[in-house]
């Protein structure tokens, strides 16, 4: 067993040398070395050895997502449960520059080519995106439904204590600045249903139903017939308890089920919402194409998903892709418009709910801090930061406009070219 070679550079003294404009919180490391100001709101304390490894030897964020999820980097000021403040200074305000060669190698030769050698990763983390095609193609049906598992069979008791009694993990709808977070997912339930123009005896699919919120309420307020289908069989087991406890049986099912294998057609209206995230872009043309066949004419689909703000290509970042969805792609709503016009959808409407996101994301940040014990008991810890730091990084991606929330509303029109909407919208 081999020594590591100890400092010989002080690990504060390296950081505020690669920092042009300084610190914004107190960093502390394990050799007892500091930097940044002492009055710092914000401490962000290096513990371990280990963790000096995961920094200096993963890209980006990643090397500090792995010693932050392990325990061996810790924020204090903050609670984990939602490291909102702490992530909005450090994301506006550290900038580190590029060393030169040789401050480079002063670098390594003081802190120590022992802490180059990269430790394993937490366990929460799963392989980068060329090594999971080991395990099966890209957006399989066998390997959609392992990532799906991973982010979502996680503990149904976790989710219930994070999204609330609604179990709604989407976008929800604010209709003004004190709606409740139940109030507000109920509003976009119904702003959906709405959208969607849904009336009794009528037949809806929805695709990617969760744990079954859009089902019930379907079912509930419309008297819908509704077929909903999930990958994760923690949500569909769910799903199906709550419509039976419901006494909703004859109109309402959830299904454990890819959408790609739903045999039945002929549905008045299909709703997706956040399901195209985990589908991939290159699988546009086959996802419309499928919807549009399970529609009626003059049937409504709504896409809801997260969007990038442009249509350029962009690789998902490694903190996402490894811990929170693998897989997942995000593209701009113009793409995902001219997919679905591409398949013969008439697109009727459009419409970006972005700071609505922030909001739903503020409330579940709320929920997991004040239900830390228990989500932290059923989950363990480490998880819990994971969705801790998801969620506040991308309450801060919504605010600034890196990404965005687009309900796009669709139709299969006759050969005549009916459409079947008013001349205005009813919604």
């Amino acid at each position: 067993m081999t020594l590591l070679q100890k400092p010989t550079v002080p690990i504060g003294e390296a950081v505020s040398a690669l920092l042009p404009d300084g610190l914004p919180v107190r960093f502390t490391a394990y050799d007892g070395s500091a930097a940044g100001p002492e009055d710092a709101p914000i401490h962000l304390e290096l513990r371990t050895e280990r963790g000096l490894r995961y920094v200096l030897t993963a890209p980006g964020d990643l090397g500090m997502v792995r010693a932050y999820v392990s325990g061996d980097l810790v924020l204090h000021g903050v609670h984990p449960g939602d490291p909102y403040e702490a992530l909005a200074v450090l994301q506006g305000n550290l900038r580190f520059r590029v060393p030169s060669p040789g401050e480079a190698v002063q670098l390594v030769r003081g802190i120590g080519l022992g802490h180059l050698k990269p430790p394993p990763p937490p366990p929460q983390e799963q392989l980068p995106r060329w090594r999971r095609a080991v395990e099966g193609l890209r957006h399989s049906l066998a390997r959609d439904a392992e990532v799906i598992g991973h982010h979502y069979d996680v503990s149904n008791a976790f989710y219930r204590h994070v999204l609330g009694p609604s179990m709604v993990y989407t976008c929800a709808v604010f209709p003004d600045a004190s709606a409740t977070l139940e109030e507000a997912q109920t509003e976009k339930l119904d702003l959906v249903a709405r959208k969607l123009d849904l009336r009794a005896g009528q037949r809806l699919l929805d695709v990617g139903c969760g744990w079954g919120a859009m089902v019930l309420h379907a079912a509930r307020e419309y008297g819908v017939q509704v077929i909903g289908v999930t990958l994760s069989r923690k949500q569909a087991e769910w799903g199906q308890a709550a419509i039976e406890e419901a006494g909703l049986g004859q109109l309402a099912q959830v299904r454990h089920l890819d959408y790609r294998q739903v045999e039945e057609s002929g549905f008045d209206s299909v709703s997706s919402i956040g399901l195209t995230e985990h589908i991939g872009v290159r699988n546009y043309p086959a996802y419309f194409s499928f919807l549009r066949s399970k529609l009626r004419p003059e049937g409504r689909l709504l896409n809801h998903c997260i969007t990038r703000p442009h249509n350029r290509r962009a690789e998902t970042g490694a903190f996402i892709d490894r811990y929170v969805f693998p897989d997942g792609e995000l593209t701009g709503s113009g793409t995902i418009i001219a997919a679905a016009q591409d398949e013969d959808f008439e697109v009727m409407h459009e419409e970006n709910l972005r700071q609505h996101y922030a909001l739903t994301l503020r409330e579940w940040s709320r929920n997991l801090r004040e239900h830390w014990d228990e989500c932290v008991a059923e989950v363990g810890e480490a998880t819990a930061r994971v969705w801790g730091i998801y969620m506040a990084g991308s309450r801060l991606g919504f605010e600034r406009n890196e990404i965005q929330l687009h309900q796009v509303l669709a139709v299969r029109t006759t050969e005549d070219g009916s459409d079947g909407f008013p001349l205005r919208p009813t919604w």
